[in-house]
């Protein structure tokens, strides 16, 4: 080798390792970025020129070193785990984030829930009917009935408004699938120059897969990558991202849990309205899940809350209503029923308590005659023998 080349050589060689220690700075200084990936130089050795027709036939060294690229360190198998667990993952915490609040709502147990507010309902009933035709045992029943009716009516409220934030949580969420779908586009473009241009485009991959973890963790999907350097990302079983080419979601169906039942809440094809995109998992699948309307217990779990809270205001309305109506009032009158609800809405939303003072409350069975300040004063002598105090549940 001629002095020349042997500097040549040495050249090369001092290039390759600058290039080495750039991408090692690179490296370190990107060792706590989010969604950087670790890169190497891929080297190669440069083989001895060819000695020709009047070659001396002896050993010649090779050239040196060639950097042929700055290769990312990436793993589409992991890559694609670690999307797959970020589905899953948002699936689970918009459920469990939702069936927190139902628990909150329920508060049970707990002094402020319902089968407290039952309790002193029934202790009022009791008190009435042990001191017969006194206001103060009647006005303490009257306040339990008005607390355990607005403690009803409140949960409902609190499920109604907890269904209404999952159904926006959702909407943005499709929203922010849409934009990261829409940047993915751009980035697939921009790589596929880059590539095509002999640059190197790693940081560009890393942004983009960044983006493409989003729209695993938000619903679900595969990424597909392509020779030219580009992915496709499929949700449900369709391009969301195609090259440089989007397709939009959107959100249809009930925009309150009352219409849930007649259009309930799904994910579609902005290009194909009325068709459901069926996902795999993802926060927007864990929100249908919790959107769904109720099904006779098999539906969706605020749905189904609520249906428990109208099913409890209509057997209580029922139940005391039995009891009360034709019953006898402190001064002798009869009693009408004791609980109302509104027609046209949910009996958790309408339940109200009717009587508005305690002459109207019934202290004995249609059978039984009031014992009243009145009654001692004209029959002290023949006083008849009261049945049982009445009881709610006792007919």
């Amino acid at each position: 080798m001629s002095t020349f080349g042997a500097l040549n050589t040495a050249y090369r060689g001092l290039t390759a390792a600058q290039q080495g220690m750039n991408v090692a700075g690179q490296n370190i200084a990107n060792a706590a970025t989010n969604g950087y990936t670790r890169q190497r130089v891929d080297q190669s050795s440069i083989a001895a020129p060819a000695q020709g027709l009047w070659g001396t036939g002896q050993p010649i060294a090779g050239q040196g070193v060639s950097v042929d690229g700055i290769n990312r360190l990436g793993s589409s198998m992991l890559d694609s785990k670690v999307r797959s667990a970020g589905a899953q993952a948002g699936f689970a915490s918009t459920r469990s984030t939702a069936l927190q609040g139902i628990e909150g709502v329920l508060n049970e147990p707990g002094e402020n829930g319902i089968s407290a507010a039952l309790q002193d309902f029934w202790s009022g009933w009791q008190g009435v009917a042990n001191h017969p035709g006194e206001s103060a045992p009647a006005g303490q029943l009257l306040s339990a009935a008005n607390t355990l009716t607005g403690k009803i009516t409140s949960a409902y409220q609190a499920l109604d408004g907890q269904w209404t934030d999952v159904r926006q949580q959702a909407v943005d969420a499709v929203a922010t699938v849409n934009d990261a779908a829409t940047q993915v586009a751009g980035y697939n473009v921009a790589i596929r120059s880059t590539i095509a241009a002999g640059g190197s485009a790693n940081e560009l991959i890393d942004a983009r897969a960044k983006l493409t973890e989003t729209i695993a963790r938000l619903a679900g999907g595969t990424v597909r990558e392509q020779a030219d350097g580009t992915v496709d990302v499929h949700v449900g079983g369709n391009a969301l991202v195609m090259g440089g080419t989007v397709r939009t979601l959107k959100l249809e169906g009930a925009a309150s849990m009352a219409q849930a039942a007649g259009s309930p809440v799904q994910l579609e094809w902005a290009d194909r309205p009325g068709a459901a995109v069926g996902l795999d998992g993802g926060q927007i699948a864990g929100g249908l899940s919790m959107l769904a309307p109720a099904k006779n217990g098999s539906g969706g779990p605020i749905a189904e809350a609520a249906a428990s809270y109208n099913s409890l205001a209509e057997k209580l309305r029922d139940d005391v209503n039995t009891l009360h109506n034709g019953g006898t009032t402190s001064s002798g009158g009869t009693a009408g029923d004791f609980f109302a609800t509104s027609a046209g809405r949910p009996a958790a939303l309408g339940i109200s308590v009717l009587p508005n003072n305690t002459a109207a409350i019934a202290v004995a069975p249609p059978w039984q005659v009031p014992v009243t300040a009145a009654w001692r004063t004209g029959f002290r002598s023949s006083a008849p023998v009261r049945a049982p105090p009445m009881r709610p549940g006792r007919k």
